[in-house]
């Protein structure tokens, strides 16, 4: 079991992140510290290009900053050997992406248990089983993803990122492939997930429907935080991404 820190389930400290050459460079994430407390539901949002993937990458290890550090549940994200960051993230993080990212010869239960084989931890099928039924899926554990509506394979990926206990969940467009009735049900899973388990979910999205299932949302713009709103509504959210998308046009050069 990871030690968590009783607070806080995600730090960033002036993470810098320059894509390009000397020549060229290309800054997508330009000084952003960032404090997320345990238990809590947060959404990421800002225009195209505002550094919100390149946010999740860096937070999640899937990409190395260029400057700065990430810390999840107290412990930094390791400098180390490639291995090191797989390691570092098998054991601490969950992934919920929009594409699902199941196994298509393994059946819904296999796909739960995957992680923790890989691992090489021991795998309590029970409690995994348990998992699938608490997303409504107990009736289709041993069906595989082709068998199962789009909505039913991120429940699926839900009950995986679940498996292991991690510190953290990091959701990429979880919504963005699902009609809007699956979409409302998986935002509904990941906000139990944050109230009934004391999960932490940190969700990139474009949609302000979505931002209003979370506890606050963060904007960015231009690689920076820009913005915070506590208690969002879709209404707020919408309001507040139709001010930046229309700052970011006004500046964008000529021809763009």
């Amino acid at each position: 079991m990871i030690s968590m820190d009783a607070g806080e389930a995600l730090r960033l400290d002036s993470v810098r992140k320059v894509y390009g050459t000397a020549d060229n460079p290309v800054t997508a994430l330009d000084g952003v510290s960032l404090r997320l407390p345990t238990g809590t539901f947060t959404a990421i949002m800002g225009p195209s290009g505002s550094g919100k993937s390149t946010l999740l990458q860096c937070a999640a290890g899937l990409d190395r900053p260029t400057e700065g550090t990430v810390a999840i549940a107290g412990q930094p994200i390791p400098k180390g050997s490639e291995a090191a960051v797989t390691r570092f993230r098998r054991d601490r993080i969950g992934f919920v992406f929009q594409q699902f990212n199941l196994l298509p010869t393994l059946t819904a239960l296999e796909n739960v248990t995957l992680p923790l084989r890989l691992a090489g931890r021991k795998i309590d099928k029970k409690r995994c089983a348990g998992l699938l039924a608490q997303v409504g899926l107990g009736d289709r554990m041993n069906h595989r993803p082709a068998q199962l509506s789009g909505g039913q394979q991120q429940r699926v990926a839900i009950a995986r990122a679940l498996a292991s206990s991690p510190a953290l969940i990091f959701a990429d467009e979880p919504t963005g492939a699902l009609d809007t009735r699956s979409a409302r049900d998986v935002l509904a899973l990941l906000a139990t997930a944050v109230r009934d388990h004391g999960q932490t979910v940190v969700m990139v999205t474009h949609d302000p429907a979505a931002a209003a299932y979370a506890h606050s949302v963060v904007f960015l713009a231009d690689g920076r935080i820009v913005g915070e709103l506590a208690r969002p509504t879709a209404d707020a959210v919408a309001e507040q991404m139709t001010r930046l998308t229309d700052a970011a046009a006004r500046h964008a050069p000529v021809g763009v």
